[in-house]
C-alpha cells in the first residue's frame, strides 16, 4: 500500500525552503548597501560603459548632481577608475571630458553629469 502525500505533509519543509531563499535575497541586499561609497554626504547612482564598442573608450553618468556637483565630479572619478581597473587593470585614464574640468565645461543633462575618458593601461 502507497501512502500518499498530502499539502500537510510537505508544508514545513516548503515553509524551510522559503526562509531560506527569504534570508539568502535579504543578506545580498545588504552587503549591496556596504559597498555604497557617498560622496560629499550624498550616495550618487553612477555607471560607467563602453563607447562605440571600445573597451578604453567609457562614459559616466552620474546622478542627482543637483544633490552636490563635488560630489558628482568625484563620484564620477571612482566610477571612471573602477571601470578602468576591471577592463584593464590600470587606474590611469586620460580624460576627454574629466571631472577636474571648470564648472562651466562639464556636460550636464537634466540632473546628469556625464563625464567622458579612456583607460590608458601601460
Amino acid at each position: 500500500m502507497t501512502k500518499t502525500r498530502t499539502l500537510m505533509d510537505v508544508r514545513p519543509a516548503l515553509l524551510t525552503g522559503v526562509l531560506l531563499i527569504a534570508a539568502l535575497l535579504l543578506s545580498a541586499c545588504a552587503e549591496r548597501r556596504a559597498d555604497r561609497v557617498a560622496f560629499d554626504g550624498v550616495f550618487f547612482r553612477s555607471t560607467a560603459k563602453k563607447v562605440d564598442k571600445q573597451r578604453d573608450q567609457f562614459e559616466v553618468s552620474v546622478t542627482p548632481v543637483s544633490a552636490s556637483l563635488d560630489g558628482a565630479r568625484e563620484a564620477g572619478r571612482y566610477e571612471a577608475i573602477r571601470y578602468c581597473i576591471a577592463q584593464f587593470g590600470t587606474s590611469t585614464i586620460d580624460w576627454v571630458n574629466g571631472p577636474d574640468a571648470e564648472d562651466g565645461r562639464l556636460t550636464i543633462s537634466g540632473d546628469k553629469l556625464l563625464l567622458r575618458g579612456a583607460c590608458a593601461p601601460q
